[in-house]
């Protein structure tokens, strides 16, 4: 699903036009943005899971196309760890 689609989805599920859906979740995914780059670097919402900041040291890599080695900077990065009640992890998969 993309952006354009959570949006439709969210106008039908709500009744409000794709305008107003456009602007709701544009806001809650700029609140989330905000906190994670300027707050407290973490949001957690209960029984859906955390978004949260890690930290990834500086290691050795290997540039794929010459095979020299380089070495990948320390950043940082957003993470997602999923609720234990979140069932998407509890489907069957042939």
């Amino acid at each position: 699903m993309n952006r354009t689609q959570l949006i439709e989805s969210f106008a039908n599920k709500t009744a409000l036009s794709k305008a107003a859906a456009a602007k709701q979740v544009n806001c809650l995914l700029g609140i989330i943005a905000d906190n994670l780059c300027e707050g407290d670097h973490e949001l957690a919402i209960p029984d859906f899971g955390r978004f949260y900041v890690k930290h990834v040291p500086q290691r050795q890599g290997i540039n794929p196309a010459t095979g020299e080695k380089i070495t990948i900077e320390a950043h940082d990065k957003v993470a997602f760890k999923a609720s234990d009640n979140l069932c998407i992890f509890s489907r069957k998969h042939s």
